[in-house]
């Protein structure tokens, strides 16, 4: 096993070698494209001193890991698919240049992990997981397009804004209700909806209106209320401590037993 793993990666740098060579390529610094597709291969060199790379295609192999691009840091479109890879674990996450990553038909299982590879890829449009186990989880679509905001396409299909919301409802649920019921510098008349097994969230209702309240002295004379303008003046800002709100980890896995679940209003009162 040692001897093949040690004969791929000599293959592989033939390879690349010969790719330079029909190039007119001379310096590892003026390469920018790398194609071993189709190899058969099952490990490849290490492809750190090709630092201008962009451009890789790895697919059609025997990958089963990929622990070789911890300094390609200018990679733009990734070919992965059509390997046997398990895990992506730690090998991608500094790619944050990546525009394109093709990883369908892997055998990849672990949805969270692998989703949070991708996290600091801001730039990440086109994305395929499809025809790996993990795509076969009910939430994975959904899970996918929040965690990854960038995404334009997921699996050759486009990510339309009805999905983003839905995606937003699941796994941001309470800040979405808030944002649906309020708007920034509105008073509430009442508080958010509730679920039926949570706890009901008090609001103080706004002031009355001391406009037409008077009080009547000796002379004849009316003057509004005492405390009238002060309470005129004053005004009320409320928002949401979210620190004993679990997190969609946690959620997810069943672990918030000691949290309560439910967003407390802080209120602030000011003139």
């Amino acid at each position: 096993m040692a001897g093949d793993v040690s004969r791929d990666r000599d293959r592989s740098s033939e390879l690349i070698r010969d790719q330079m060579t029909a190039q007119g390529i001379r310096k590892n610094l003026d390469v920018t494209q790398i194609s071993l597709s189709n190899r058969d291969l099952s490990d490849i060199t290490d492809l750190s001193c090709f630092k201008r790379l962009n451009y890789l295609w790895l697919n059609g192999n025997k990958l089963r890991m990929i622990s070789v691009l911890s300094e390609n840091y200018r990679l733009s479109e990734l070919y992965l698919q059509d390997n046997e890879l398990v895990d992506i674990s730690g090998a991608l996450n500094h790619l944050t240049n990546l525009r394109i990553l093709m990883l369908q038909n892997n055998q990849l299982t672990r949805l969270e992990e692998t989703v949070g590879e991708f996290k600091f890829m801001q730039g990440l449009e086109t994305l395929n997981l499809s025809k790996n186990p993990l795509a076969q989880e009910s939430e994975y679509r959904y899970y996918t397009v929040f965690h990854v905001p960038s995404l334009k396409l997921l699996d050759r299909r486009e990510i339309k804004k009805s999905e983003r919301d839905q995606a937003a409802k699941l796994y941001c649920q309470e800040r979405q209700a808030l944002l649906d019921t309020i708007s920034f510098g509105r008073r509430w008349e009442a508080g958010p909806p509730q679920k039926a097994e949570d706890t009901p969230i008090q609001v103080q209702p706004p002031f009355k209106d001391f406009d037409t309240i008077h009080s009547s002295h000796d002379d004849g004379q009316h003057s509004e209320l005492p405390g009238r303008a002060d309470r005129r003046s004053l005004m009320q800002y409320s928002h949401f401590d979210w620190s004993k709100v679990p997190r969609e980890e946690e959620r997810r896995l069943q672990k918030y037993e000691t949290k309560s679940g439910n967003a407390q209003i802080v209120t602030v009162r000011f003139r």
